[in-house]
């Protein structure tokens, strides 16, 4: 239980008593050093976490990304690529050249659906294999390091995959009635 806080005069009280004790009774005084060093042990810490937290970005929310985009894509991909017909395909069966030929048709779908409904740029202009340098500050989301990373930019290093970056998207526009969740409707004939 906590005691009471003393009005004013009991504390005048209680530091003119403890005074005489402190300095009569060294194992009195001990106990209240000890009291005061906790104390400033613990308004350290305290302080210490407020400042760590308020020098610290505040870690980024993540969203829920809408699943609508994604089945359109996928389903474009299915009917330009037949893609998700030759993913889930067990492969193993064919030969190379089965596979090889399938793929080549799957390519030339897929590049279809990403030419009609992107435009896509690299993040990094310089050629694959090129030398630069990262400065302070650089954008962390368009570019992974990979490799020892130590200490802190700027970083120099070489380019290993120039990046993509989406600058437009011009995905169809769709009915109300459309379920995206049908990314291939089953085919019957008759």
């Amino acid at each position: 239980m906590k005691p009471d806080n003393p009005h004013f005069f009991s504390r005048i009280g209680i530091a003119i008593a403890s005074f005489f004790k402190i300095i009569g009774n060294s194992e009195f005084a001990g106990g209240v050093q000890a009291l005061r060093l906790a104390e400033r042990r613990r308004k350290k810490a305290k302080d210490t976490a407020a400042a760590s937290a308020a020098t610290k970005p505040a870690a980024p929310a993540l969203k829920e990304a809408a699943p609508d985009g994604a089945l359109q894509l996928l389903g474009l991909l299915q009917r330009e690529a037949r893609f998700i017909d030759f993913i889930q395909e067990d492969v193993a069966a064919y030969g190379d050249a089965d596979v090889g030929a399938a793929a080549r048709l799957v390519h030339e779908g897929c590049r279809k659906v990403l030419v009609d409904n992107f435009s896509i740029d690299p993040v990094r202009e310089e050629d694959e294999g090129s030398a630069i340098t990262l400065p302070e500050g650089f954008d962390a989301a368009a570019i992974r390091i990979t490799g020892n990373v130590v200490g802190e930019p700027p970083f120099n290093g070489h380019i290993t995959h120039r990046g993509w970056r989406v600058i437009e998207t011009r995905l169809p526009k769709l009915s109300g009635s459309h379920d995206l969740h049908i990314v291939a409707p089953a085919e019957v004939e008759l």
